[in-house]
């Protein structure tokens, strides 16, 4: 990638972008952590799974002139002149004033490219660094997940462990909830129940603390302490399109204890080659 920068974009230049991996026509975030900590892999993984540069915005021109001030159209405009003959790992984010196609984006690019949403921008706009001249808006999913832990205690949970039965009926890891408010604390309280006894040797599915590399943090990379529960409790949450192995990249927000669902009425946790996003609506 660096290399591709050098070639294709002058010195003096200040861009303003993101990497991504694509695989199997979707982005993948686990694939670029992975690089955090590859060490002699580093190499190996950049040639299997080559990062792709996606351009935002120009900082500073070909003269190393910062061009803050000029309005967005002005330098979505140079952006896309200096990267005309760039290669295919250089490319500029879409942009589009119609609304019919931001639509478009939200419907279909989210499910499908595992992208988050879009963002919104003036094109009057100067860019100021340190403010957020911007606003992201994500398409999110409203479902259902197990509660197969917690964060606090039984009687004063703070957050939720979620997970999801795969196909062979093991209880899988998918995501944590937001921090939960005093009302929802109170009403998952009552539900909760400490895993019963072993039965033929089988034990709560999860490790105790929760590996590091599990919660797709890197703000947080040490293992989670956490309370182990039977995992008989249906939880309403809403949570965004970045889900990748199996588990949703950000926190989702819990909505509501389902007593009225049975742990066997929630999704199967399916390979993301099999659809899950089947269970949008």
């Amino acid at each position: 990638m660096t290399r591709a920068i050098r070639a294709a974009v002058p010195p003096g230049v200040v861009l303003d972008g993101e990497l991504i991996v694509w695989e199997r026509g979707r982005t993948n975030f686990a694939q670029l952590q992975r690089r955090v900590t590859a060490g002699r892999d580093l190499l190996r993984l950049a040639r299997e799974c080559p990062a792709h540069y996606v351009l935002f915005d120009l900082l500073a021109d070909t003269g190393g002139q910062v061009i803050l001030d000029l309005p967005l159209s002005q330098r979505r405009a140079q952006l896309e002149q200096l990267l005309a003959g760039a290669p295919a790992q250089l490319t500029v984010t879409p942009q589009t004033t119609d609304l019919r196609q931001v639509a478009d984006w939200l419907l279909h690019w989210t499910a499908a490219a595992g992208i988050e949403g879009v963002v919104s921008k003036r094109l009057s706009g100067r860019y100021e660094p340190g403010r957020r001249g911007w606003s992201k808006f994500r398409t999110r999913i409203v479902t259902e997940a197990i509660v197969g832990g917690v964060t606090g205690d039984l009687s004063r949970p703070e957050s939720v462990l979620l997970g999801r039965f795969d196909r062979r009926g093991r209880l899988r890891y998918t995501g944590r909830s937001h921090p939960l408010t005093s009302a929802q604390a109170g009403e998952l309280a009552e539900s909760l129940s400490p895993p019963r006894m072993p039965c033929r040797g089988e034990a709560h599915p999860w490790p105790q603390p929760l590996p590091a590399s599990w919660s797709g943090q890197l703000d947080r990379p040490e293992p989670l302490q956490y309370v182990q529960v039977e995992p008989t409790v249906v939880a309403e949450i809403n949570a965004d399109v970045a889900f990748e192995h199996g588990r949703w990249r950000h926190r989702v927000r819990y909505a509501r204890l389902r007593a009225d669902l049975s742990v066997y009425d929630v999704p199967l946790l399916l390979g993301e080659e099999e659809g899950y996003f089947g269970d949008l609506g």
